[in-house]
């Protein structure tokens, strides 16, 4: 009997999805000193958000592709993870194992269909 260890399964989104789309899959926002917050609650006001932590700091975002925080989740950048906000390994594990394509992967559209 063999003791195989499961796979990690890879999820793959498209590259340039907006920046809520992103979080709203991800639930994780990525801050300036490389610490990645769990997402509480997210606002949408038409092309701004108001995004509260599991640490309680609230901020205003724009809806962008080309931003900073938008960038980082796609390219993985982070030091670690807020010790105040509590995010669980297995979080983490999915979003290292979670690979951005441009041709490929889902929209993170809810409706499923493509734009």
């Amino acid at each position: 009997m063999s003791n195989r260890i499961k796979a990690e399964k890879k999820r793959f989104y498209r590259k340039r999805v907006e920046l809520f789309r992103l979080i709203d899959k991800i639930k994780l926002w990525p801050s300036r000193t490389g610490l990645l917050h769990g997402i509480r609650t997210m606002e949408r006001m038409g092309d701004t958000a108001r995004i509260t932590t599991h640490c309680n700091k609230t901020f205003l975002v724009n809806n962008s592709r080309n931003s900073r925080a938008a960038r980082w989740l796609r390219n993985k950048w982070f030091a670690g993870a807020c010790p105040e906000c509590g995010v669980p390994e297995w979080k983490l594990a999915k979003y290292s194992a979670t690979q951005f394509e441009r041709h490929h992967g889902s929209d993170t559209l809810r409706g499923g269909s493509s734009e």
